[in-house]
């Protein structure tokens, strides 16, 4: 079993098809695990407790409870981070032999099992809008990006957006990694909304570059978004999105040909106003090839800055008193681990905004915080990343293709103002110096720019120099601590493409404590509240009634 994952009990349900476990009912339940040859194995800590259990011709459910934190070493801790759940099941009862294989009947999820989903049910006449690709053909290559440009059509008139929810192709669930929906400039016509084009594409209509303010993200893995009762996205105002972007990020590293794909968002809005406007902040490292990770490291870590002198020019103005942020969604790519979004006020470390330490890149979504965070001027926030490239023997490069690297952090807040990124990106020459090299040609007139000595390095592009460098495991940590330090360039833009004054500005990074060190788990329940927290779960499993038996054991 790999670390990240989960085991639930075994359960063994009595004959009969439809029995329910409580009280005086027999039912079984013992807790195992998985050794490194996946061999099920019972613990000798019994840390699970089933709660209920009913079984008749097409279900089995269980019901079943555990501590957050049992200090069992053949468990783990029930955090805010992602779980990577396992389930498996055999339609015969558990035999004299033990454990029956599963065969096919077993699958993963992975869950956030802390996350406090928003119970709000929408009602049934909520008028709703979607926005949809038409016929898109996906090339056969790894990565496309597919913008197509949209018109709002709720006009002259406020409303807010309440949900929005995806809507991916029937069988296109792996195929469509992420969608973006950027404001873009309220000076268009309808003449943008003729065709969709590949984002970032030399001939991409200019139109597309007045796109900057992300208004919602979702990526894959990730289900519905309801706003919070007190907020929504505002739309149908002069100072709301008239035309925004969509942009589809299609991730087909089977270079599959022949894909056509209608997969887009649906927004779910009403006249009913509620207090706040939300708005969107895009924090973290800047994209770009300035960010990189050397090959071979099973351990690197970087940080992106929203810095205290962005925030405090851009909240100073607009609003002094702060925001309050809800929900977060954080977001890398393949060599991704774990992500956390550090909060910092008068150099003083706050609780995290918001972390995922078994961090999956095919599960990301809208964390809503437990409770929501107001960010004040002078407050800063690091993005920090993990990654790891044990597999790689190249440069990882910060780009768009998946194979390449982000480090971001998506924040929904309220009350919205005029800022739309809080970034920032490391100095790449003294990256360069790092690995020898003393003089680039200028005026740069090529990208990636051209070097121009030392020797070994001589009319190589910066990349092609990284890569040339024989990276070490002990190369790769000095250069890490390197980078952490270095000066940066900050992003804090506006949106239509404006800038604050810091805009563009050098800072350094703050003295901070490197990395995160998390608060220890107390096991002891009886002396301590947060570990004394147990968590319920319901499992169900569907079984056509033509195969169903006697439900033996369960295991996840």
């Amino acid at each position: 079993m790999q670390h990240s994952s989960w085991c639930l009990p075994v359960t063994y349900l009595p004959s009969g098809r439809k029995v329910a476990c409580s009280g005086k009912e027999r039912c079984l339940t013992k807790d195992y695990h998985t050794d490194e040859n996946r061999v099920l194995k019972k613990d000798p800590q019994q840390d699970y407790h089933l709660e209920y259990a009913m079984e008749n011709s097409t279900h089995t459910i269980l019901a079943f409870s555990r501590e957050l934190h049992t200090c069992d070493p053949n468990d783990k801790s029930i955090t805010e981070s992602t779980v990577r759940v396992i389930w498996a099941y055999h339609h015969k009862d558990l035999g004299e032999a033990g454990q029956n294989y599963h065969g096919s009947t077993r699958g993963t999820k992975s869950l956030r099992l802390l996350n406090p989903e928003k119970a709000e049910v929408s009602p049934a006449s909520l008028s709703y809008f979607d926005l949809t690709n038409k016929d898109v053909p996906v090339p056969d290559k790894d990565t496309t990006y597919w913008c197509q440009m949209f018109k709002i059509p709720v006009q002259h008139e406020k409303h807010h957006v309440t949900k929005v929810e995806p809507l991916i192709q029937k069988d296109h669930e792996n195929l469509v990694h992420h969608i973006l929906l950027y404001q873009c400039s309220s000076n268009l016509n309808d003449s943008v909304l003729d065709y969709g084009h590949e984002c970032y594409h030399p001939n991409m209509p200019d139109s597309f570059f007045t796109c900057e303010t992300v208004i919602f993200a979702w990526a894959i893995g990730g289900e519905g978004f309801t706003y919070p009762p007190h907020v929504g996205l505002s739309i149908g105002t002069a100072a709301d999105p008239q035309f925004v972007l969509m942009e589809v990020h299609y991730d087909n590293p089977t270079y599959t040909e022949g894909l056509i794909d209608n997969s887009g968002l649906r927004l779910f809005y009403t006249p009913v106003l509620r207090k706040y406007d939300a708005g969107v902040i895009e924090a973290g490292l800047w994209v770009s090839l300035f960010h990189n990770i050397p090959p071979g490291m099973p351990e690197f870590v970087s940080e992106g800055h929203c810095t205290l002198e962005c925030l405090e020019e851009a909240l100073g103005a607009e609003r002094p008193s702060g925001i309050h942020v809800f929900a977060v969604l954080l977001h890398a790519h393949l060599a991704g681990r774990a992500i956390r979004m550090r909060h910092f006020r008068n150099g003083e470390e706050q609780k995290l905004l918001a972390y995922d330490d078994e961090f999956d890149f095919n599960f990301q979504e809208f964390q809503y915080l437990e409770e929501e965070r107001t960010i004040m001027p002078g407050d800063n926030l690091i993005t920090e990343c993990h990654y790891s490239t044990t597999d790689r023997i190249r440069m990882t490069w910060g780009g768009l293709s998946t194979r390449n690297e982000m480090c971001l952090s998506y924040l929904l807040y309220y009350p919205r103002i005029n800022l739309t990124r809080c970034a920032s990106i490391p100095d790449i020459m003294e990256q360069l110096q790092f690995i020898g090299v003393k003089e680039i040609y200028r005026p740069v007139r090529t990208w990636p720019f051209i070097i121009k000595s030392p020797k070994q390095y001589k009319n190589l592009s910066f990349m092609d120099a990284m890569n040339k460098f024989k990276w070490s495991k002990s190369e790769g940590l000095s250069y890490n601590e390197l980078v952490l330090k270095l000066p940066m360039n900050v992003r804090c833009s506006k949106t239509d493409n404006a800038e604050w004054s810091f805009q563009g500005m050098t800072a350094f990074p703050p003295e901070v404590e490197r990395p995160y060190k998390t608060e220890p788990v107390i096991c002891s329940s009886s002396s301590c509240l947060p570990c004394s927290l147990s968590l319920t779960l319901l499992f169900v499993v569907y079984v056509a009634s033509s195969t169903i038996g006697n439900f033996g054991p369960v295991v996840q």
